[in-house]
């Protein structure tokens, strides 16, 4: 099996992923709606109803399952990359399903109780722990990045950033900085443990091009005070 992902262009076109299956591959695709083109006989694709996990989960009722030999071309979103993970038997990572858009064959899927303060915080009651040999595919906001966590040093991460985190990680929810910098910031999640965090760098974009894009408070202000000003201030 090979996954071809090209760089998203600049004008906010969003990502094209390429799937090349072999004969014997088999995939699992949650987001059957992203596939926009197909090479190979008919019957490859099997599209199934979800469980009801899956149905909660994703809000989804359909997934397909794709056989090769065949190849597919699946489209994301603007703003939205896709992030293949190549699982190992010594993988503890803990998932969050919403994220998954593709598993391969010979991935199993457990599904892991939270504590009540996470289930409070996170509106999650369960996270998905993935084992067995195989690859997944996750769709995120912006680029995925991978921090390693420290026994005692904490690492802390924008609690909606996060997409994985190891199942024995200690998890703290607070801010950090003065008075502030705690005021005006998200919840974070102070990790510590061992292993490696994952978490999307693209959640507050959106945000920051409206600053961005944003003409000022003192330009606001002018246009408001002087007369004519919302037509004389560009």
């Amino acid at each position: 099996m090979n996954i071809h992902l090209n760089h998203a262009e600049a004008g906010g076109t969003g990502q094209v992923v390429t799937f090349s299956l072999i004969k014997d591959d088999r995939l699992h695709i949650l987001h059957p709606q992203q596939i926009v083109a197909f090479r190979g006989p008919s019957g490859s694709r099997n599209d199934k109803f979800m469980n009801i996990t899956g149905i909660y989960r994703k809000k989804k009722l359909i997934k397909s399952e794709i056989t090769g030999p065949c190849q597919f071309v699946a489209a994301l979103p603007p703003g939205f990359t896709m992030k293949e993970v190549e699982l190992t038997e010594d993988s503890d990572l803990l998932y969050d399903f919403r994220h998954l858009f593709f598993y391969s064959d010979g991935v199993t899927m457990h599904t892991k109780i939270q504590k009540i303060k996470n289930m409070l915080i996170t509106r999650d009651a369960v996270k998905m722990k993935f084992s067995g040999k195989g690859k997944i595919g996750l769709l995120t906001q912006g680029q995925v990045c991978q921090q390693e966590l420290h026994p005692t040093a904490p690492l802390y991460v924008d609690a909606g950033s996060i997409i994985a985190y190891p199942e024995n990680a200690h998890l703290e929810l607070t801010v950090y900085g003065n008075n502030l910098a705690s005021q005006h910031m998200n919840y974070h999640w102070k990790m510590t443990g061992h292993g490696s965090v994952l978490f999307q760098a693209g959640r507050e974009n959106r945000r920051l091009e409206q600053d961005l894009n944003d003409e000022g408070l003192f330009k606001r202000i002018l246009k408001e005070v002087i007369p004519f000003g919302n037509v004389l201030i560009k």
